[in-house]
């Protein structure tokens, strides 16, 4: 296994910068993952770190190597693309093991690292077949077999489930997640699908226009976004937003209260906040519960009824959509009005500039 450190990464195309100086360092054995919207950057970073594209400054080190200038061959990683890119005449044995082939590795022990990847990933009934034979989940894991069978030190991973339908998704993830628990090795895992950032990584870096915007376990981006875009992406159904103004400034507290929001104390960092500035108020769907009086009045516009749960579509006397996911099946029609609490422990204020003011944890 091998660590990893970033310094000031940065690529360019042109006069267009794609990276624009990532820091990050990745402990041995860790679960990363690159999460971000389209363009945002993460499989360029993730193909500088595999030696597939230049880097135009900084440095790159897996373990204490400077690889910049090193092959893609000599890096001692395995990439798992989107596309599996199996031979389709070969048969899954015979794909698992090309790599150690051209390698000339010795045919027993090349027997040996087959058999063993193919017993991790529960595939040895599929070891004759051909990749015709096999069903996308099937072929994933015979990608991720080949990358096994090197043996490396990191693991890379580029959008690896985005062809696979939603069941498969699902069980190829768990099987990853197992996989990371088996091996203990280094993984970095690229995705734009923030369901998959939240259930498989130690550690959750969110990128967005090539610049980091947060670095932290899931449970952390959750709780204690850094910013407004880390807040609207981390999280299913997004965060609510809309706009209040403060009216008092308490002790480590901000009165704030808009159209659409009844006056609400909200826990904050108060320092250079002043009375009638314009923050951003954000609260989760799942932190909102029907209740007469509460500071929230938006009228129903959609309900989805889900069974155990109810997601109510609502609109703000402002126009401002918002949601609210109830518990169980709720009595709810489209048009009627709905007054809603919030727990303000759970509520996060933004700044001008989109930052937090939570206060310390």
């Amino acid at each position: 296994m091998a660590g990893l450190t970033l310094s000031a990464l940065h690529k360019s195309y042109g006069k267009v910068d794609v990276i624009k100086g990532v820091d990050l360092t990745i402990e041995n054995g860790e679960f990363v993952v690159f999460v971000g919207p389209s363009g945002c950057g993460k499989s360029t970073l993730l193909r500088m770190i595999a030696g597939l594209e230049d880097i135009t400054s900084g440095e790159l080190y897996i373990g204490d190597q400077l690889c910049n200038d090193v092959e893609p061959r000599d890096r001692s990683i395995a990439m798992v693309f989107q596309s599996y890119a199996l031979y389709p005449h070969m048969t899954v044995y015979d794909n698992v093991g090309f790599g150690l082939k051209l390698s000339n590795t010795p045919k027993d022990i090349r027997d040996q690292k087959i058999r063993e990847a193919a017993r991790i990933l529960k595939m040895e009934h599929l070891l004759d077949r051909k990749p015709g034979q096999l069903s996308g989940g099937q072929r994933q894991r015979v990608a991720i077999g080949r990358a096994i069978v090197r043996q490396p030190e990191v693991f890379l991973f580029d959008e690896p489930l985005s062809n696979l339908d939603a069941a498969l998704r699902v069980d190829t993830r768990m099987e990853i997640a197992k996989l990371h628990a088996t091996l203990g090795s280094t993984m970095i895992y690229v995705t734009h699908d923030q369901v998959e950032a939240m259930t498989l990584a130690d550690k959750i870096v969110v990128l967005d226009a090539g610049v980091v915007q947060q670095v932290g376990s899931p449970i952390e981006l959750y709780q204690r976004p850094a910013n407004l875009f880390v807040a609207g992406f981390i999280g299913s159904p997004k965060m609510n937003f809309v706009e209040v103004t403060v009216d008092a400034v308490e002790s480590d507290t901000l009165v704030v209260s808009s159209k659409d929001v009844a006056r609400l104390r909200v826990p904050a960092r108060v320092t250079g906040v002043n009375v009638n500035a314009l923050l951003t108020l954000g609260i989760r769907p799942y932190d909102l519960q029907p209740h007469d009086g509460g500071a929230i009045l938006g009228r129903v516009s959609l309900v989805e009824r889900l069974g155990n749960e109810t997601i109510v579509n609502l609109e703000l006397a402002s126009g401002a959509p918002w949601l609210a996911v109830l518990d169980g099946d709720q009595p709810l029609e489209i048009g009627q009005n709905l007054s809603l609490a919030a727990d303000p422990a759970k509520a996060i204020l933004f700044d001008k500039n989109g930052l937090s003011l939570l206060g310390s944890a």
